[in-house]
């Protein structure tokens, strides 16, 4: 059997399809709304998704186990298991958006392997905006390198900056509102489409204080491979084969990620 890696592009049509056929019906016609253990929204389409993507992936890669947002903890944990490969699927990121009738969602599919992140792609059906990535192939948008502007070098006060407040240390959150370094700031709602925009150009710096490794997984490939970098608040890496939510930190350069951290480090 072809490796999932170079099998990738062959599943690419697949989130495109579902995202139409499966997303875009439901965001303006009939909706089943719920509430999970923990607050959060599920839909209907949620799980539509991912019915479709989790079927698609076992007939594709049968050996491979899925880790999708909608199981349970338990069955995440052993999807997890060992270190070898596994599928991450968060089937719509941004169901608050969803459900409400904001139009910034996503469906996002990540491959782990023992070194991390082997490819990744996050696609907006609102958008029509595939998002795609491999291991030192680059990132892609809708088949093209996506031509963003250059980043600043280390110019915080310059930066457009994506902030989620509402997990940051009280202290951070407070200094951010009242002396934030960059010049404007924004919280989309959709975690994994963030990264993708981020490492697309459309932003200059990222800050969230907790989210789990669907939401992160695909978007920073996409960031190294378009040249920037990420870590948690603490330094370590974002990207960690765990169930645990670490704090993201990413910036589109090395340069803006050193002056991103000591600013922060400063103010927590």
């Amino acid at each position: 059997m072809t490796s999932p890696e170079c099998s990738f592009d062959a599943l690419l049509p697949a989130l495109r399809s579902a995202g139409r056929e499966e997303l875009l019906p439901r965001f303006d016609g009939q909706l089943a709304v719920s509430e999970k253990a923990d607050g959060s929204l599920v839909t209907s389409a949620d799980h539509a998704v991912d019915r479709r993507l989790r079927d698609a992936l076992g007939r594709l890669f049968p050996e491979i186990p899925v880790l999708s947002e909608e199981q349970s903890r338990d069955a995440q944990q052993a999807a997890l298991e060992g270190n070898g490969r596994c599928w991450l699927l968060d089937p719509l990121d941004g169901t608050t958006n969803f459900a409400g009738g904001m139009p910034f969602f996503a469906i996002s599919l990540a491959l782990i392997d023992t070194d991390g992140v082997a490819c990744g792609a996050t696609y907006d059906p609102i958008r029509d905006e595939l998002f795609s990535v491999a291991r030192g192939s680059g990132l892609w948008l809708n088949g093209k390198v996506p031509a963003g502007p250059s980043p600043e070098e280390a110019n915080l006060s310059r930066c457009t900056a994506l902030v989620d407040y509402k997990r940051l240390p009280h202290r951070l959150a407070l200094a951010l509102v009242t002396e934030p370094p960059f010049r404007s700031q924004r919280n989309l709602g959709a975690c994994a489409l963030e990264w993708a925009w981020l490492a697309a150009g459309r932003a200059d710096l990222y800050l969230h204080g907790g989210q789990a490794l669907w939401d992160s997984a695909a978007g920073t490939l996409m960031l190294a491979e378009s040249g920037g970098r990420d870590s948690t608040l603490d330094g370590s890496p974002v990207f960690r084969r765990s169930l645990q939510k670490p704090s993201a930190v990413a910036a589109r350069s090395p340069a803006l990620q050193d002056a991103w951290l000591r600013w922060l480090a400063a103010a927590s």
